[in-house]
C-alpha cells in the first residue's frame, strides 16, 4: 500500500474503511485505443488523436502510471499524463445524448476507458479512491473536452453541449499500478472526506459560483494542478476585486 493510502486510512480509521468496502461501480466495458487520423482541420492539416476506443477482448490488462497496456495519447502536451492516466464515462448519459441529439452514440463515444454505470458527477466525489483488480485508482478531475471530441462525432455542437450539461466524466490518477479486469465490479474503497463532487468541479471551473464554493473545490488535495491552479487564480482576481 502506498503512502498516501496508509495516510488516508490513518485519518479515517478501520471503522470508515470497512463501511466504504462494499460501494461498488458497475464496469459495463474497458476500452483502448491508438493515435490515429480522425479528420482534418480547416485549413487541411490531418488531426491525430487516440480518442477511438474500441471494447477490450482479453480477459484482464496491466495499468500502470500513465495508460492502460493498448491505451496511448497523441498530443501529451494536453492529454494523458499521471493526473488522466484513466477517463471513465457513464453509460447512463448515453440514451440522453441520443435522444437530445438523435444520435447513436455507444460504448467508447467519448473516448472513455471506462465504461461505467451506477454513479454520476454529482455523486462520484473527486479524491475517491477505487480498487480496480490489483490497482488502486483516485479520482482527480472531470473532463473539459477538446475539439476532438466534436471531430470524432461530427457534432461541433457537442462541445458546448457537454460543458452546459455537465455530464463530463472524470479522470482518474493511478495510485498503485496493477493487473485488471475487464469485466465486474469496481470497489469504491474511500469516499473523499471533503465532499466535493465531480460535478461541483465542474461548476467551479464553467460557471458563476461563489467564492466559498470556489474555494472549497479548490482546497481538495487530491484535485489535479490543471484544474486547481486556475481555480486559485480566479480565487486571487476575487480577492484583489475586494480591495481596490
Amino acid at each position: 500500500m502506498t503512502a498516501l493510502l496508509q495516510s488516508f486510512w490513518r485519518q479515517r480509521g478501520n471503522h470508515d474503511r470497512d463501511e466504504l468496502m462494499g460501494n461498488e461501480i458497475g464496469l459495463i466495458s474497458v476500452n483502448v485505443g491508438q493515435p490515429q487520423v480522425i479528420g482534418n482541420t480547416r485549413f487541411g492539416k490531418p488531426v491525430r488523436s487516440g480518442i477511438v476506443k474500441q471494447p477490450v477482448p482479453a480477459e484482464t490488462l496491466y495499468l500502470d502510471t500513465l495508460n492502460l497496456e493498448g491505451d496511448r495519447q497523441a498530443d501529451l502536451t494536453v492529454h494523458g499524463g499521471p493526473d488522466k492516466a484513466v477517463y471513465a464515462y457513464p453509460s447512463e448519459h448515453l440514451p440522453h445524448w441520443n435522444e437530445e441529439l438523435g444520435t447513436t452514440f455507444g460504448i467508447g463515444t467519448f473516448g472513455e476507458n471506462l465504461t461505467t454505470s451506477g454513479s454520476l458527477e454529482d455523486e462520484v466525489r473527486i479524491g475517491d479512491i477505487w480498487a480496480w483488480g490489483n490497482a488502486r485508482l483516485q479520482v482527480s478531475q472531470p473532463r473539459s473536452p477538446c475539439y476532438k471530441l466534436a471531430t470524432v462525432t461530427g457534432r461541433p455542437d457537442l462541445l458546448k453541449r457537454f460543458v452546459r450539461g455537465g455530464r463530463t466524466g472524470w479522470y482518474l490518477r493511478v495510485l498503485e499500478p496493477g493487473q485488471v479486469p475487464v469485466a465486474g465490479q469496481i470497489r469504491v474503497i474511500a469516499r473523499d472526506p471533503a465532499g466535493i463532487t465531480v460535478l461541483d468541479a465542474h461548476r467551479a471551473m464553467t460557471s458563476d459560483v461563489d467564492e466559498d464554493e470556489l474555494a472549497a473545490v479548490a482546497s481538495v488535495p487530491a484535485l489535479a494542478a490543471a484544474w486547481r491552479e486556475p481555480l486559485h487564480e480566479r480565487l486571487a482576481r476575487l480577492e484583489l476585486g475586494t480591495r481596490y
